[in-house]
């Protein structure tokens, strides 16, 4: 795909502004990029109104950006960020084609496997689907894989109130190409970034990052749901350390069966969670506010991959199926 434009011209959209979504739109603005953004409701009226306000470690970013409910009124873009939760993305994806032109470059900012895992891969799953978070390939669809941008972050960031966001740790995303390339719409992509004061890394292999996201989001998230813990709390307090250490494993195995290198060993992992401090997971307060779970993206499409190799993750399934009986609604 050809180059993205120079910035003065650059049409940048982030679709969903929760705590990602207003994270990189106050960043992108204070950083002079133009900024779209996408959102609904109460969110869509506060930023018409007020704009974004990120509090994270440099300070306070506060900017004003357009903002609209219907791709329509925003219209072809050079680059869009789904920052949205993955539960919504079937829905939400055939929706966004004013935004998609020839040349547009999306960058899913979604938890857990992406959609596109088997895309651009060269392995005996090359181009199949996951159908947990693809069901019947609707996404794949809806969406050419040519268009998208692998990213993972790692953002820790919570809504105040709609529009305005607080983070409470680095800001970090790794990007790379589906087909592990080195193109020139990576790097440019990377460098918008981090002239926002976003750290951003490009990889050569983004699905190692990939696991590596999705270990710690199955080894804290559903659980969080369960117990109401922190990260310190479930990495670092004996006993609830030790089921996250029994998922840890299980996902481990996984990841190696698809060629994953995972730059960590497990009791370092641990440390590193409990280093994270008092943090909250974004599936805690999901399900605090009464909002969809992201069990099939972080859990279920795991336990899919996994099956594939012939591999069964027990601890992993049960913590799955406890998460989502107490996410009903009726409960």
């Amino acid at each position: 795909m050809d180059d993205l434009p120079s910035p003065p011209n650059r049409r940048v959209c982030i679709v969903g502004a929760g705590a990602i979504g207003c994270t990189l739109a106050a960043r992108l603005a204070n950083s002079g990029q133009p900024v779209s953004v996408l959102a609904r409701g109460a969110t869509l009226a506060a930023i018409a109104s007020h704009g974004v306000t990120l509090t994270d470690l440099d300070g306070e970013h506060h900017a004003h950006v357009k903002v609209a409910a219907d791709p329509a009124q925003l219209g072809e873009q050079d680059l869009v960020f789904i920052c949205i939760k993955a539960p919504g993305l079937a829905s939400l994806l055939p929706t966004l084609a004013p935004l998609i032109g020839p040349h547009t470059v999306v960058v899913p900012v979604v938890n857990g496997v992406p959609w596109w895992y088997f895309h651009g891969d060269t392995g005996r799953f090359a181009n199949s689907h996951i159908e947990a978070v693809d069901p019947g390939g609707v996404i794949s669809q809806a969406l050419d894989v040519k268009h998208v941008l692998g990213c993972v972050v790692f953002i820790t960031a919570e809504v105040l109130a709609p529009g305005v966001v607080r983070a409470s740790n680095p800001h970090l995303m790794i990007l790379g190409e589906p087909d592990n390339s080195q193109s020139p719409r990576l790097a440019q992509v990377c460098a918008l970034i981090k002239g926002a004061g976003i750290e951003a890394r490009a990889s050569e292999r983004i699905r190692d990052s990939l696991w590596t996201k999705i270990i710690a989001n199955l080894t804290s998230n559903p659980l969080s749901v369960l117990t109401g813990a922190t990260l310190a709390q479930l990495y670092g307090q004996p006993g609830l350390n030790a089921v996250v250490a029994k998922i840890l494993n299980e996902t481990l195995l996984t990841a190696a069966a698809y060629g994953a290198r995972v730059g960590f060993d497990p009791q370092t992992f641990m440390q590193m969670g409990a280093d994270m401090g008092e943090v909250r997971t974004s599936m805690l307060q999901d399900y605090e506010h009464g909002r969809p779970l992201e069990l099939q993206a972080i859990g279920d499409a795991v336990i899919e991959l996994a099956e594939r190799q012939g591999l069964n993750m027990p601890v992993t399934r049960d913590i799955l199926n406890l998460a989502r009986f107490r996410s009903q609604p009726s409960l």
